[in-house]
Order: C-alpha cells, then structure tokens, then sequence
C-alpha cells in the first residue's frame, strides 16, 4: 500500500472543510429579496398575446438538440467504448450509435405521445399524438411558448435517446445484440415514458405533486442508473469476472467521451429552461460548477485512499458532478452546485468501491455514478432550491421548506421502485423469448467478432 500525499489528505480537508463553512454564504447571498411595499391597485391585465415562435428561442432549442445528441454519439459511445476491453470495444460503441436510429424511431411513432401527449389519469400520455399527428411548426403553450411544438418535441427526444444508452454500460461485454435491441424498445416504451410523463407531462402525478426535476435527475439518472442495477443482477457477471483482470482498453478514448459528455452537458441542462434566458445561464453556470468541484472531489478522495490520483477517477468524477446538477440546475445557485458537486464526487466514488464488496458486476460503474448521484442530486434539490432562482419552482429545506425535500424523496422511492421492478420484468420477458446472454465461446471470441463479425482495430 503506497504512503498516502500529505498534500492530497490537505487537500481533501479543504474540501470538507467546504462542505461546512458553504452552506453559511448560500444562506447570506440567496436570501430572497424583502417584499415591495403595497402599492395602489393595479388595472386588470391585458389578455395575454397569442403564442409567437422566438427566433432566437428556436435557434438555442435546435442548438440544444444537436449537443444533446452529441452526447450519446460521439461522446458516451467513445467513454464506454474506452471502458471495455479492445475485443468489445465496437460492440458497445455499437449500442450508444445504434440507440440513435431505434429511438428516433419509436419516439416518433408513438414514445412522444405516451410521455408528453393529451394526459390520462397522471399516469400516461394519450396516443392522440401517435405518428407525430398534431405536432406541428406552431408553438404548443405547454410545453414552449416561444418555440415550434416540433423543436420541444426533438429536443425531448435526444433525452429518451441517451437514458437508456446509459443502462448499457451495466450488461456491456455480454448481451446478445438482438436481445438488447428488444430490450431497449420496451424499457424505453414502459419504464422512460411513463416516467417523464409523470414528471414533466402535463398532469403528470408527480409534477402536480410538486416534485422538482430540472433536466433529469429522476427521469433519466435515476431510471438508468437502477435499471442498470437490476440488469447487473438479472444478466450475470461477466465470464471470469472478478478473478480476472478486466482493465479499460483504451482510456484516451475514455476522456475524450467525457471531454464530449461535459460540453453537451451545458445543452442538457441549460436548454431544460426551454429559451434563451437568464434561467438558461444559470443553469449553464452551476453545471460547469457542479462538475469541476465533483471531478476535483473524485480525485482528492481518491488520491487520499488509494495514493495516486487516476485519469479514470477525474473522468468520472465529473460524469458524476454533471448527473448530480441535473436536476438541480434550473432551482440552485452557484455555491449550492459547489456543494452539490463536492458530494457527488464523494458519494459516487464511495458507491463504486462499494461495487466490489456487493459483487455484482455492473461493468461501467451506470450504478454507482447514475444511480447513487442521480438520487442524491434530486434530494439536494429538496435542500437547496430556492424561487430566488426560479419562482416557477419551490423553496427547500435550506430556504424554510422542509416539505419540498420530502417530496423529492417520494420522487426518488417512487422512480427506484419503478425502474428496479419494471426492468426486472421485461429481462425475464426477453431472456425467456431470446435468451440475454452470448454463448461462453461468444463471450470468450469477443462481442465485436461474434455479434458483428468486425474488428475495433487492425492489428
């Protein structure tokens, strides 16, 4: 065991040491402002002026939409690819490219109005807008006053993408790639729509409940990150997994992916606001907050405990600040993301030690760093929003409201349950019509040659 830095356990004080002394200047900046005085009654309001497409609106949502889609390919395809080893490197950038087309796809015919169409009892979207019928090139109120219902409509559809390219990291290196394509059409059919609808779809139960979500820390961090936990139970480990050395093939790559990951973050979160506004810089702001502290937080606190601080640590620490902001980003200030990232960083990295002690082989770490930051991102949501922020949003526990945080933990049971209890089911589902896993000798070959018959590299 090498001699721990004196400088890296220093360092790491610092850090704690912020964790204690931040929360006093949250509360002396962000104190919301005295009420005006009563003034004299004002006249009835004009009636507010149809709906008009912004065009400075539409370009940063159709902006917002191409960097979002930049996260899944190139940017999370080159992260887990590096991950793996070289024999399955293809396959699983595979899976993130391929995810593009398939969801495109489902999302227009019918994923779109299951989770933002005409609403049915809290629970779903009707199929009123099936075939993209009724979703034109005019504003929908709802859901984008200032922007084309379309231009919503593809940039929603760049997050159902992404969610469940995330699950894949926990089966990557032995999943059948056919079982993986019918799997990835019914999770993304029974588990994500539902679940944006309730939170983001008009009249969805959990948003009349009150529950915040920004950008996604329930709808897709945590729905991904569990879903990967039941995948990594339900799949099995890998062959030869944890007596042989499974290392990333390639870690350049890695970085690269969430070099790319944290450059399109800024569009996941910030074009959440919907416009081009004040709201969209905050968010903007507190993400790239958010994901230095975290990445800082991952490698002080692994350096402290391992002796050497790790590429690989930096890398996903960050990963881990960008999903903890999420659903904060449009409710927190700038020293609340401080916060939000130094725990992410700390808890995360404490989830994936944890991994090994478990046992479960959840390949990509989609547990520990989705799963666990997704869910503590949402709770820190309940502990730092504030209507200074945004006044369409609440106030948490750190701004008089303690009953904001209970919500957000009933949001965050709720997605668990759904996401653990519902993947479960359409695993078994596959697995009895086609079976999960590749063969022992497909295992062994590689998933670049048995399932695509290629090769990452020309060696």
């Amino acid at each position: 065991m090498p001699k721990r830095p004196l400088v890296s356990a220093s360092i790491l004080l610092i850090f704690w040491g912020a964790l204690l002394i931040i929360p006093a200047i949250v509360l002396a900046q962000q104190a919301p402002p005295p009420a005006a005085a009563p003034t004299a009654q004002a006249p009835e309001p004009a009636a507010p002026p149809p709906p008009k497409v912004d065009s400075g609106d539409t370009a940063w949502m159709l902006t917002s939409s191409a960097l979002v889609l930049l996260m899944t390919a190139p940017g999370l395809a080159l992260f887990y690819g590096g991950l793996v080893r070289r024999k399955n490197a293809l396959a699983t950038i595979m899976h993130s490219f391929i995810i593009l087309a398939v969801i495109t796809i489902q999302w227009a015919l019918w994923g779109y109005s299951l989770a933002f169409g005409p609403d049915k009892g809290g629970i779903i979207g009707s199929l009123a807008w099936v075939g993209l019928r009724g979703v034109g090139l005019e504003p929908n109120p709802d859901y984008g006053a200032t922007i084309p219902h379309q231009a919503f409509m593809v940039y929603q559809m760049m997050f159902a993408v992404i969610t469940p390219a995330l699950v894949t990291g926990a089966f990557a290196e032995r999943m059948k790639f056919s079982s993986f394509l019918v799997f990835t059409i019914l999770w993304a059919t029974f588990i994500y729509d539902p679940l944006a609808h309730w939170v983001w779809g008009v009249g969805g139960w959990m948003r009349k409940l009150g529950a915040l979500d920004f950008a996604g820390g329930t709808v897709v961090h945590i729905s991904s990150g569990v879903s990967a936990l039941a995948a990594a139970l339900i799949v099995g480990r890998r062959r030869g997994h944890p007596q042989e050395p499974m290392p990333p093939h390639n870690l350049t790559m890695t970085v690269t992916g969430a070099s790319l990951l944290w450059f399109g973050w800024f569009s996941f979160n910030a074009g959440s606001a919907i416009a081009a506004n004040k709201l969209a810089t905050s968010a903007f702001v507190v993400t790239h907050l958010a994901t230095a502290a975290a990445a800082l937080a991952w490698m002080f606190t692994e350096w402290s405990s391992r002796g050497k601080p790790t590429v690989l640590g930096a890398a996903s620490g960050a990963v881990a600040g960008l999903v903890a902001i999420t659903p904060a980003s449009g409710f927190v200030g700038p020293m609340p993301a401080i916060i939000i990232g130094i725990g992410a960083g700390i808890f995360c990295y404490s989830a994936c030690i944890l991994k090994a002690r478990l046992g479960y082989d959840d390949s990509l770490d989609v547990v520990g760093v989705h799963g666990v930051g997704g869910t503590w991102g949402a709770l820190a949501t309940g502990l730092f929003a504030s209507k200074a922020i945004n006044p369409d949003g609440a106030d948490g526990l750190f701004f008089g409201n303690p009953g904001q945080l209970g919500v957000q933990a009933i949001a965050v049971l709720v997605s668990w349950v759904l996401a653990f209890v519902g993947t479960t089911i359409l695993l078994k589902l596959v697995d009895a019509v086609t079976g999960l896993r590749v063969s022992d000798e497909e295992e062994q070959t590689g998933l670049d040659l048995s399932q695509h018959d290629e090769n990452a590299y020309a060696l």
